[in-house]
């Protein structure tokens, strides 16, 4: 189906209530005194919002939407799904933030929706002018998200460098996009898949145009050698805003990437698998990435010191684990990709909120903040900490397991044993980095400068959540891999 913008709007309404939402809180912000409650209306939109996304989950056709420029696909509804989950955790997270109490309330949680609806954007996409503006709209709310401490040094530094290599990247990608529509003489996947299928396009061209755009889809999900903004970012961000880069953003560059190499650069065979067309063999490049970000990420962890910093090298690891699905050329990979995405939502967004809950009470973020935290007030903080950061590291039977078995078992299956070895030896590593927290929490003695850590019933509620959807979700994953399943699946028109 090819619907114009009339019949659109009835696939629309997510976006519609993201942006009806942003304009009210905007206008709402100079009328209402007590700040709180925008908070609370924001958390309502995105709760709405994903209600609206799930109601369209059942099969009801999918459909090109506004003249081709964007797609209603069960892909797409994926992405949607975890975008509002982790816009979701993120506001309950800043309720309850110390450094979100310091800033304007109203802009805050309007630039986080506006966030939010330009990721519905980047899943849905299948132009590239459409992937772009999407892109540059979800990067320059983050680099005012990541500023958004006024008179913060290490906040305003982190939002500085955001912006320059953001800027970069965004430059060099759009530069490699105008090559593939001079090459192909379309902005819209499906014409340039239907050119490149024609074979008469020169290879090295292409080589070159891929290299480029890919580096603009590299800086989005932090995979090295784009990764160089995510540690300071990372650390120097409001604490519930790290978080939701290290998951919302980096799904949504996921989304970007997966659906222009495989639509756009590939076509689908027989069996759930993908054959490469125009004689760039990506796959290898992507490989390359992917080893390259897996090992560059853990052993940069193993020499932090400060826990946000360290889960920033953690999250560009985990892109290298996450790109493995992808070297495959499977439905059986994508699949992977998608359910490990899902997990890792659980299980990195709860570690950030063990580290704002620590935040909170001592106002550090070092190791030495964590120091004996089990053993001053925070036992219940510190098991959760340990279930999350065991769960990242693969051990079982947490979810973090089931979704590298996931990874691991399709890399295998296509033969690809030496990317396996190195992905194995990858999460032995980062065992260690992650088992130096759970000994600093349990295992050393506070030292009494520390302060005590309590557990209000607010974020006690979110972590709660997050810790058991982590451990069901490692025992009986079957609703997630059923969801991941269907939603390998991209509308080709």
């Amino acid at each position: 189906m090819d619907l114009g913008p009339v019949e659109s709007f009835g696939f629309f309404v997510p976006e519609l209530i993201l942006g009806v939402a942003v304009i009210a809180l905007i206008v709402a912000d100079l009328v209402v005194r007590r700040k709180d409650l925008l908070g609370m209306a924001a958390l309502a939109t995105v709760a709405v919002s994903l209600i609206a996304v799930v109601a369209t989950l059942p099969d009801k056709g999918d459909a090109y939407l506004f003249n081709r420029m964007i797609v209603h696909d069960q892909f797409s509804l994926f992405f949607k799904i975890v975008f509002s989950l982790a816009t979701f955790a993120t506001v309950w997270m800043s309720l309850d933030s110390r450094e979100v109490q310091r800033v304007s309330q109203g802009e805050y949680y309007a630039l986080l929706l506006a966030s939010t609806l330009g990721m519905y954007f980047m899943a849905t996409a299948t132009n590239l002018l459409m992937a772009y503006l999407a892109l540059e709209f979800v990067s320059l709310t983050s680099y005012v998200l990541t500023g958004t401490i006024r008179h913060n040094r290490r906040s305003g530094e982190a939002s500085l460098k955001y912006l320059i290599y953001g800027g970069v990247a965004s430059g060099t990608m759009i530069y490699g996009m105008s090559w593939i529509f001079g090459l192909t003489g379309s902005m819209d996947y499906a014409g340039i898949n239907t050119a490149l299928a024609a074979g008469q396009e020169d290879s090295l061209a292409l080589f070159v145009a891929v290299v480029l755009t890919l580096a603009g889809f590299g800086y989005k999900i932090a995979a090295v050698p784009f990764h160089m903004w995510a540690p300071d970012v990372y650390t120097g961000a409001p604490i519930p805003i790290t978080a939701f880069l290290s998951v919302g953003s980096k799904a949504a560059g996921f989304a970007l990437l997966l659906r222009f190499f495989f639509p756009a650069l590939s076509k689908l065979g027989d069996g759930g698998q993908w054959q490469v067309i125009g004689g760039v063999e990506w796959p290898q490049i992507i490989l390359v990435l992917s080893v390259v970000s897996m090992t560059v990420g853990n052993l940069a962890a193993l020499q932090q010191d400060n826990i946000k910093r360290l889960l920033a090298y953690s999250s560009v690891a985990h892109a290298g684990y996450m790109l493995m699905g992808l070297v495959v050329l499977s439905d059986e990979g994508l699949r992977s990709v998608l359910f490990y995405i899902m997990v890792y939502y659980l299980m990195n967004i709860g570690a950030f909120a063990i580290v704002m809950l620590v935040a909170n009470s001592t106002g550090r973020e070092d190791f030495a903040s964590f120091r004996g935290l089990a053993w001053r007030g925070g036992a219940v903080p510190a098991v959760a900490m340990a279930i999350f950061l065991f769960s990242l590291a693969g051990i079982p039977p947490l979810a973090g397991f089931v979704g590298k078995f996931y990874l691991f078992a399709a890399i295998i299956r296509s033969e690809f044993y030496a990317l396996a070895l190195i992905g194995a030896l990858n999460s032995v590593v980062s065992l260690y980095y992650y088992a130096r927290i759970v000994r600093t929490m349990f295992l050393d003695q506070p030292q009494g400068d520390e302060g005590v850590v309590s557990l209000d019933w607010s974020t006690g509620g979110l972590v709660a959540a997050l810790t058991v959807g982590t451990v069901v979700f490692g025992v009986y994953w079957i609703p997630v891999i059923n969801l991941a399943d269907r939603s390998v699946r991209f509308f080709l028109g």
